[in-house]
C-alpha cells in the first residue's frame, strides 16, 4: 500500500493556473510491478467523483475529453511525485482534488478501480 499526499494552493482566482503535487511514498511511480496508473480525480461540492486524467507507470498520459484542453499531468521520478496543472480556472472547478493509484485497471478512468487515495486537497476558485 502506498501513501499519497496532495499539496497545492487552496484558493485560486478565475483564469489563473492551478498546480497540484501528489507525493508518493511506499512505492515507485515508475514500477509497474506495484502500481500501474496514477490519476487525478476531483469531487465538486454536492456532486460525484470526476476522473480528470492519468499517467501510467511508463509515463503515458490520458485525459478526460472535457478537460483535455486545460489539463496536464506530469511526474518527477526522482521526487516520486505526480503533478496536475490546470489552466484557465473557472468557479465550477471548485472541488476537492484527489490523487489515486491503481494496481490494475481496465478503463483507467473509473474511480472504483483505484486502490489507494490521498486525503484530498480543497481548491476554491474565487476572486
Amino acid at each position: 500500500q502506498v501513501q499519497l499526499q496532495e499539496s497545492g494552493p487552496g484558493l485560486v482566482k478565475p483564469s489563473q493556473t492551478l498546480s497540484l503535487a501528489c507525493t508518493v511514498s511506499g512505492g515507485a511511480i515508475t514500477a509497474s510491478a506495484s502500481y500501474y496508473a496514477w490519476s487525478w480525480i476531483r469531487q465538486p461540492p454536492g456532486k460525484g467523483l470526476e476522473w480528470m486524467g492519468v499517467i501510467a507507470y511508463d509515463g503515458v498520459t490520458y485525459y478526460s475529453p472535457s478537460l483535455k484542453s486545460r489539463t496536464s499531468i506530469s511526474r518527477d521520478n526522482a521526487k516520486n511525485t505526480v503533478y496536475l496543472q490546470m489552466n484557465n480556472l473557472k468557479p465550477e472547478d471548485t472541488a476537492v482534488y484527489y490523487c489515486a493509484a491503481a494496481k490494475s485497471t481496465i478503463t483507467l478512468r473509473a474511480p472504483g478501480e483505484y486502490d489507494d487515495w490521498g486525503q484530498g486537497t480543497q481548491v476554491t476558485v474565487s476572486s
